[in-house]
């Protein structure tokens, strides 16, 4: 009996290879960015769920709510879960998250200066069923430590995004998806983002997106006009007056071991 030729197996084995200069498709079901130039550049057309993103970045929380939140905020419809907010640098305003479609309730903010606890608490958000995805900042995070995370991420499929140094795009990673986020130097309005890795060709172009909203930014000024007329009528902010009611979990007296969480966590 004769074998058969080659040419009988190209038709069929090529529609299960990907070509390294085709863009390719995703592998697993992907959220769409909300911004279009962008979701163009990304396998599948959107951000991986049950992979890491890595966003590598000058300042630790520069622009990161501005790509993040539409994906952000369609996670939280999908799931019903919390955003876990694992080592942000700065309190979440909620007048502008709400405004574009994530209640400032529906994030969980968990506070820490050390590296171990971040890591930890990172990898308990990604265990649990309710949550619908994980922002972490993570400056010191080695590799095998991101590979846990992305391990993590996979089994549970959930949204990861881990916010590092721009120092960092020089080693190697096991994030899916790896961005590098600049202000752009020429156009102070939009935002430069330089796709580093991704399943396809090396980007020739960075992708350019609005550095803000515009509603945000108007809601925003509205804000700081109305705090600042109530300061100076009534000299302090009144009781239960916030920009947030995030729900805060404070780790910073972390000691390390598998459920230190749970006897030093503190609900703000």
């Amino acid at each position: 009996m004769g074998l058969p030729f080659l040419d009988s197996f190209s038709t069929a084995a090529g529609r299960g290879v990907w070509h390294a200069d085709e863009l390719g498709l995703a592998d697993a079901q992907v959220v769409a960015t909300g911004h279009g130039a962008l979701d163009a550049e990304l396998p599948g057309g959107g951000w991986p769920v049950g992979a890491m993103t890595e966003l590598l970045q000058s300042a630790p929380e520069a622009h990161v709510w501005r790509l993040l939140l539409p994906a952000l905020a369609q996670a939280v419809q999908a799931r019903g879960g919390p955003v876990v907010l694992v080592g942000a640098p700065y309190e979440p305003c909620g007048a502008a998250l709400a405004a574009q479609g994530l209640p400032v309730e529906a994030l969980m903010w968990v506070k820490s200066d050390a590296p171990a606890a971040r890591l930890w608490a990172c990898e308990q958000a990604l265990r649990c069923a309710e949550v619908a995805a994980v922002v972490a900042w993570l400056p010191q995070a080695r590799v095998g430590e991101l590979r846990r995370l992305q391990l993590a991420a996979a089994q549970h499929e959930v949204l990861l995004f881990v916010c590092r140094p721009e120092a960092a795009a020089q080693g190697a990673s096991p994030a899916r998806l790896r961005l590098q986020v600049e202000s752009c130097e020429a156009d102070a309005s939009q935002i430069k983002l330089r796709i580093l890795k991704r399943r396809g060709p090396p980007l020739a172009a960075p992708v350019m997106l609005p550095a803000r909203n515009e509603r945000m930014a108007a809601l925003l000024a509205a804000a700081r006009l109305r705090r600042k007329l109530r300061l100076q009528q009534q000299g302090t902010v009144p009781v239960g007056d916030s920009a947030t009611t995030a729900t805060v979990v404070h780790i910073d007296a972390w000691k390390g071991g598998p459920h230190a969480l749970d006897r030093i966590a503190v609900v703000a």
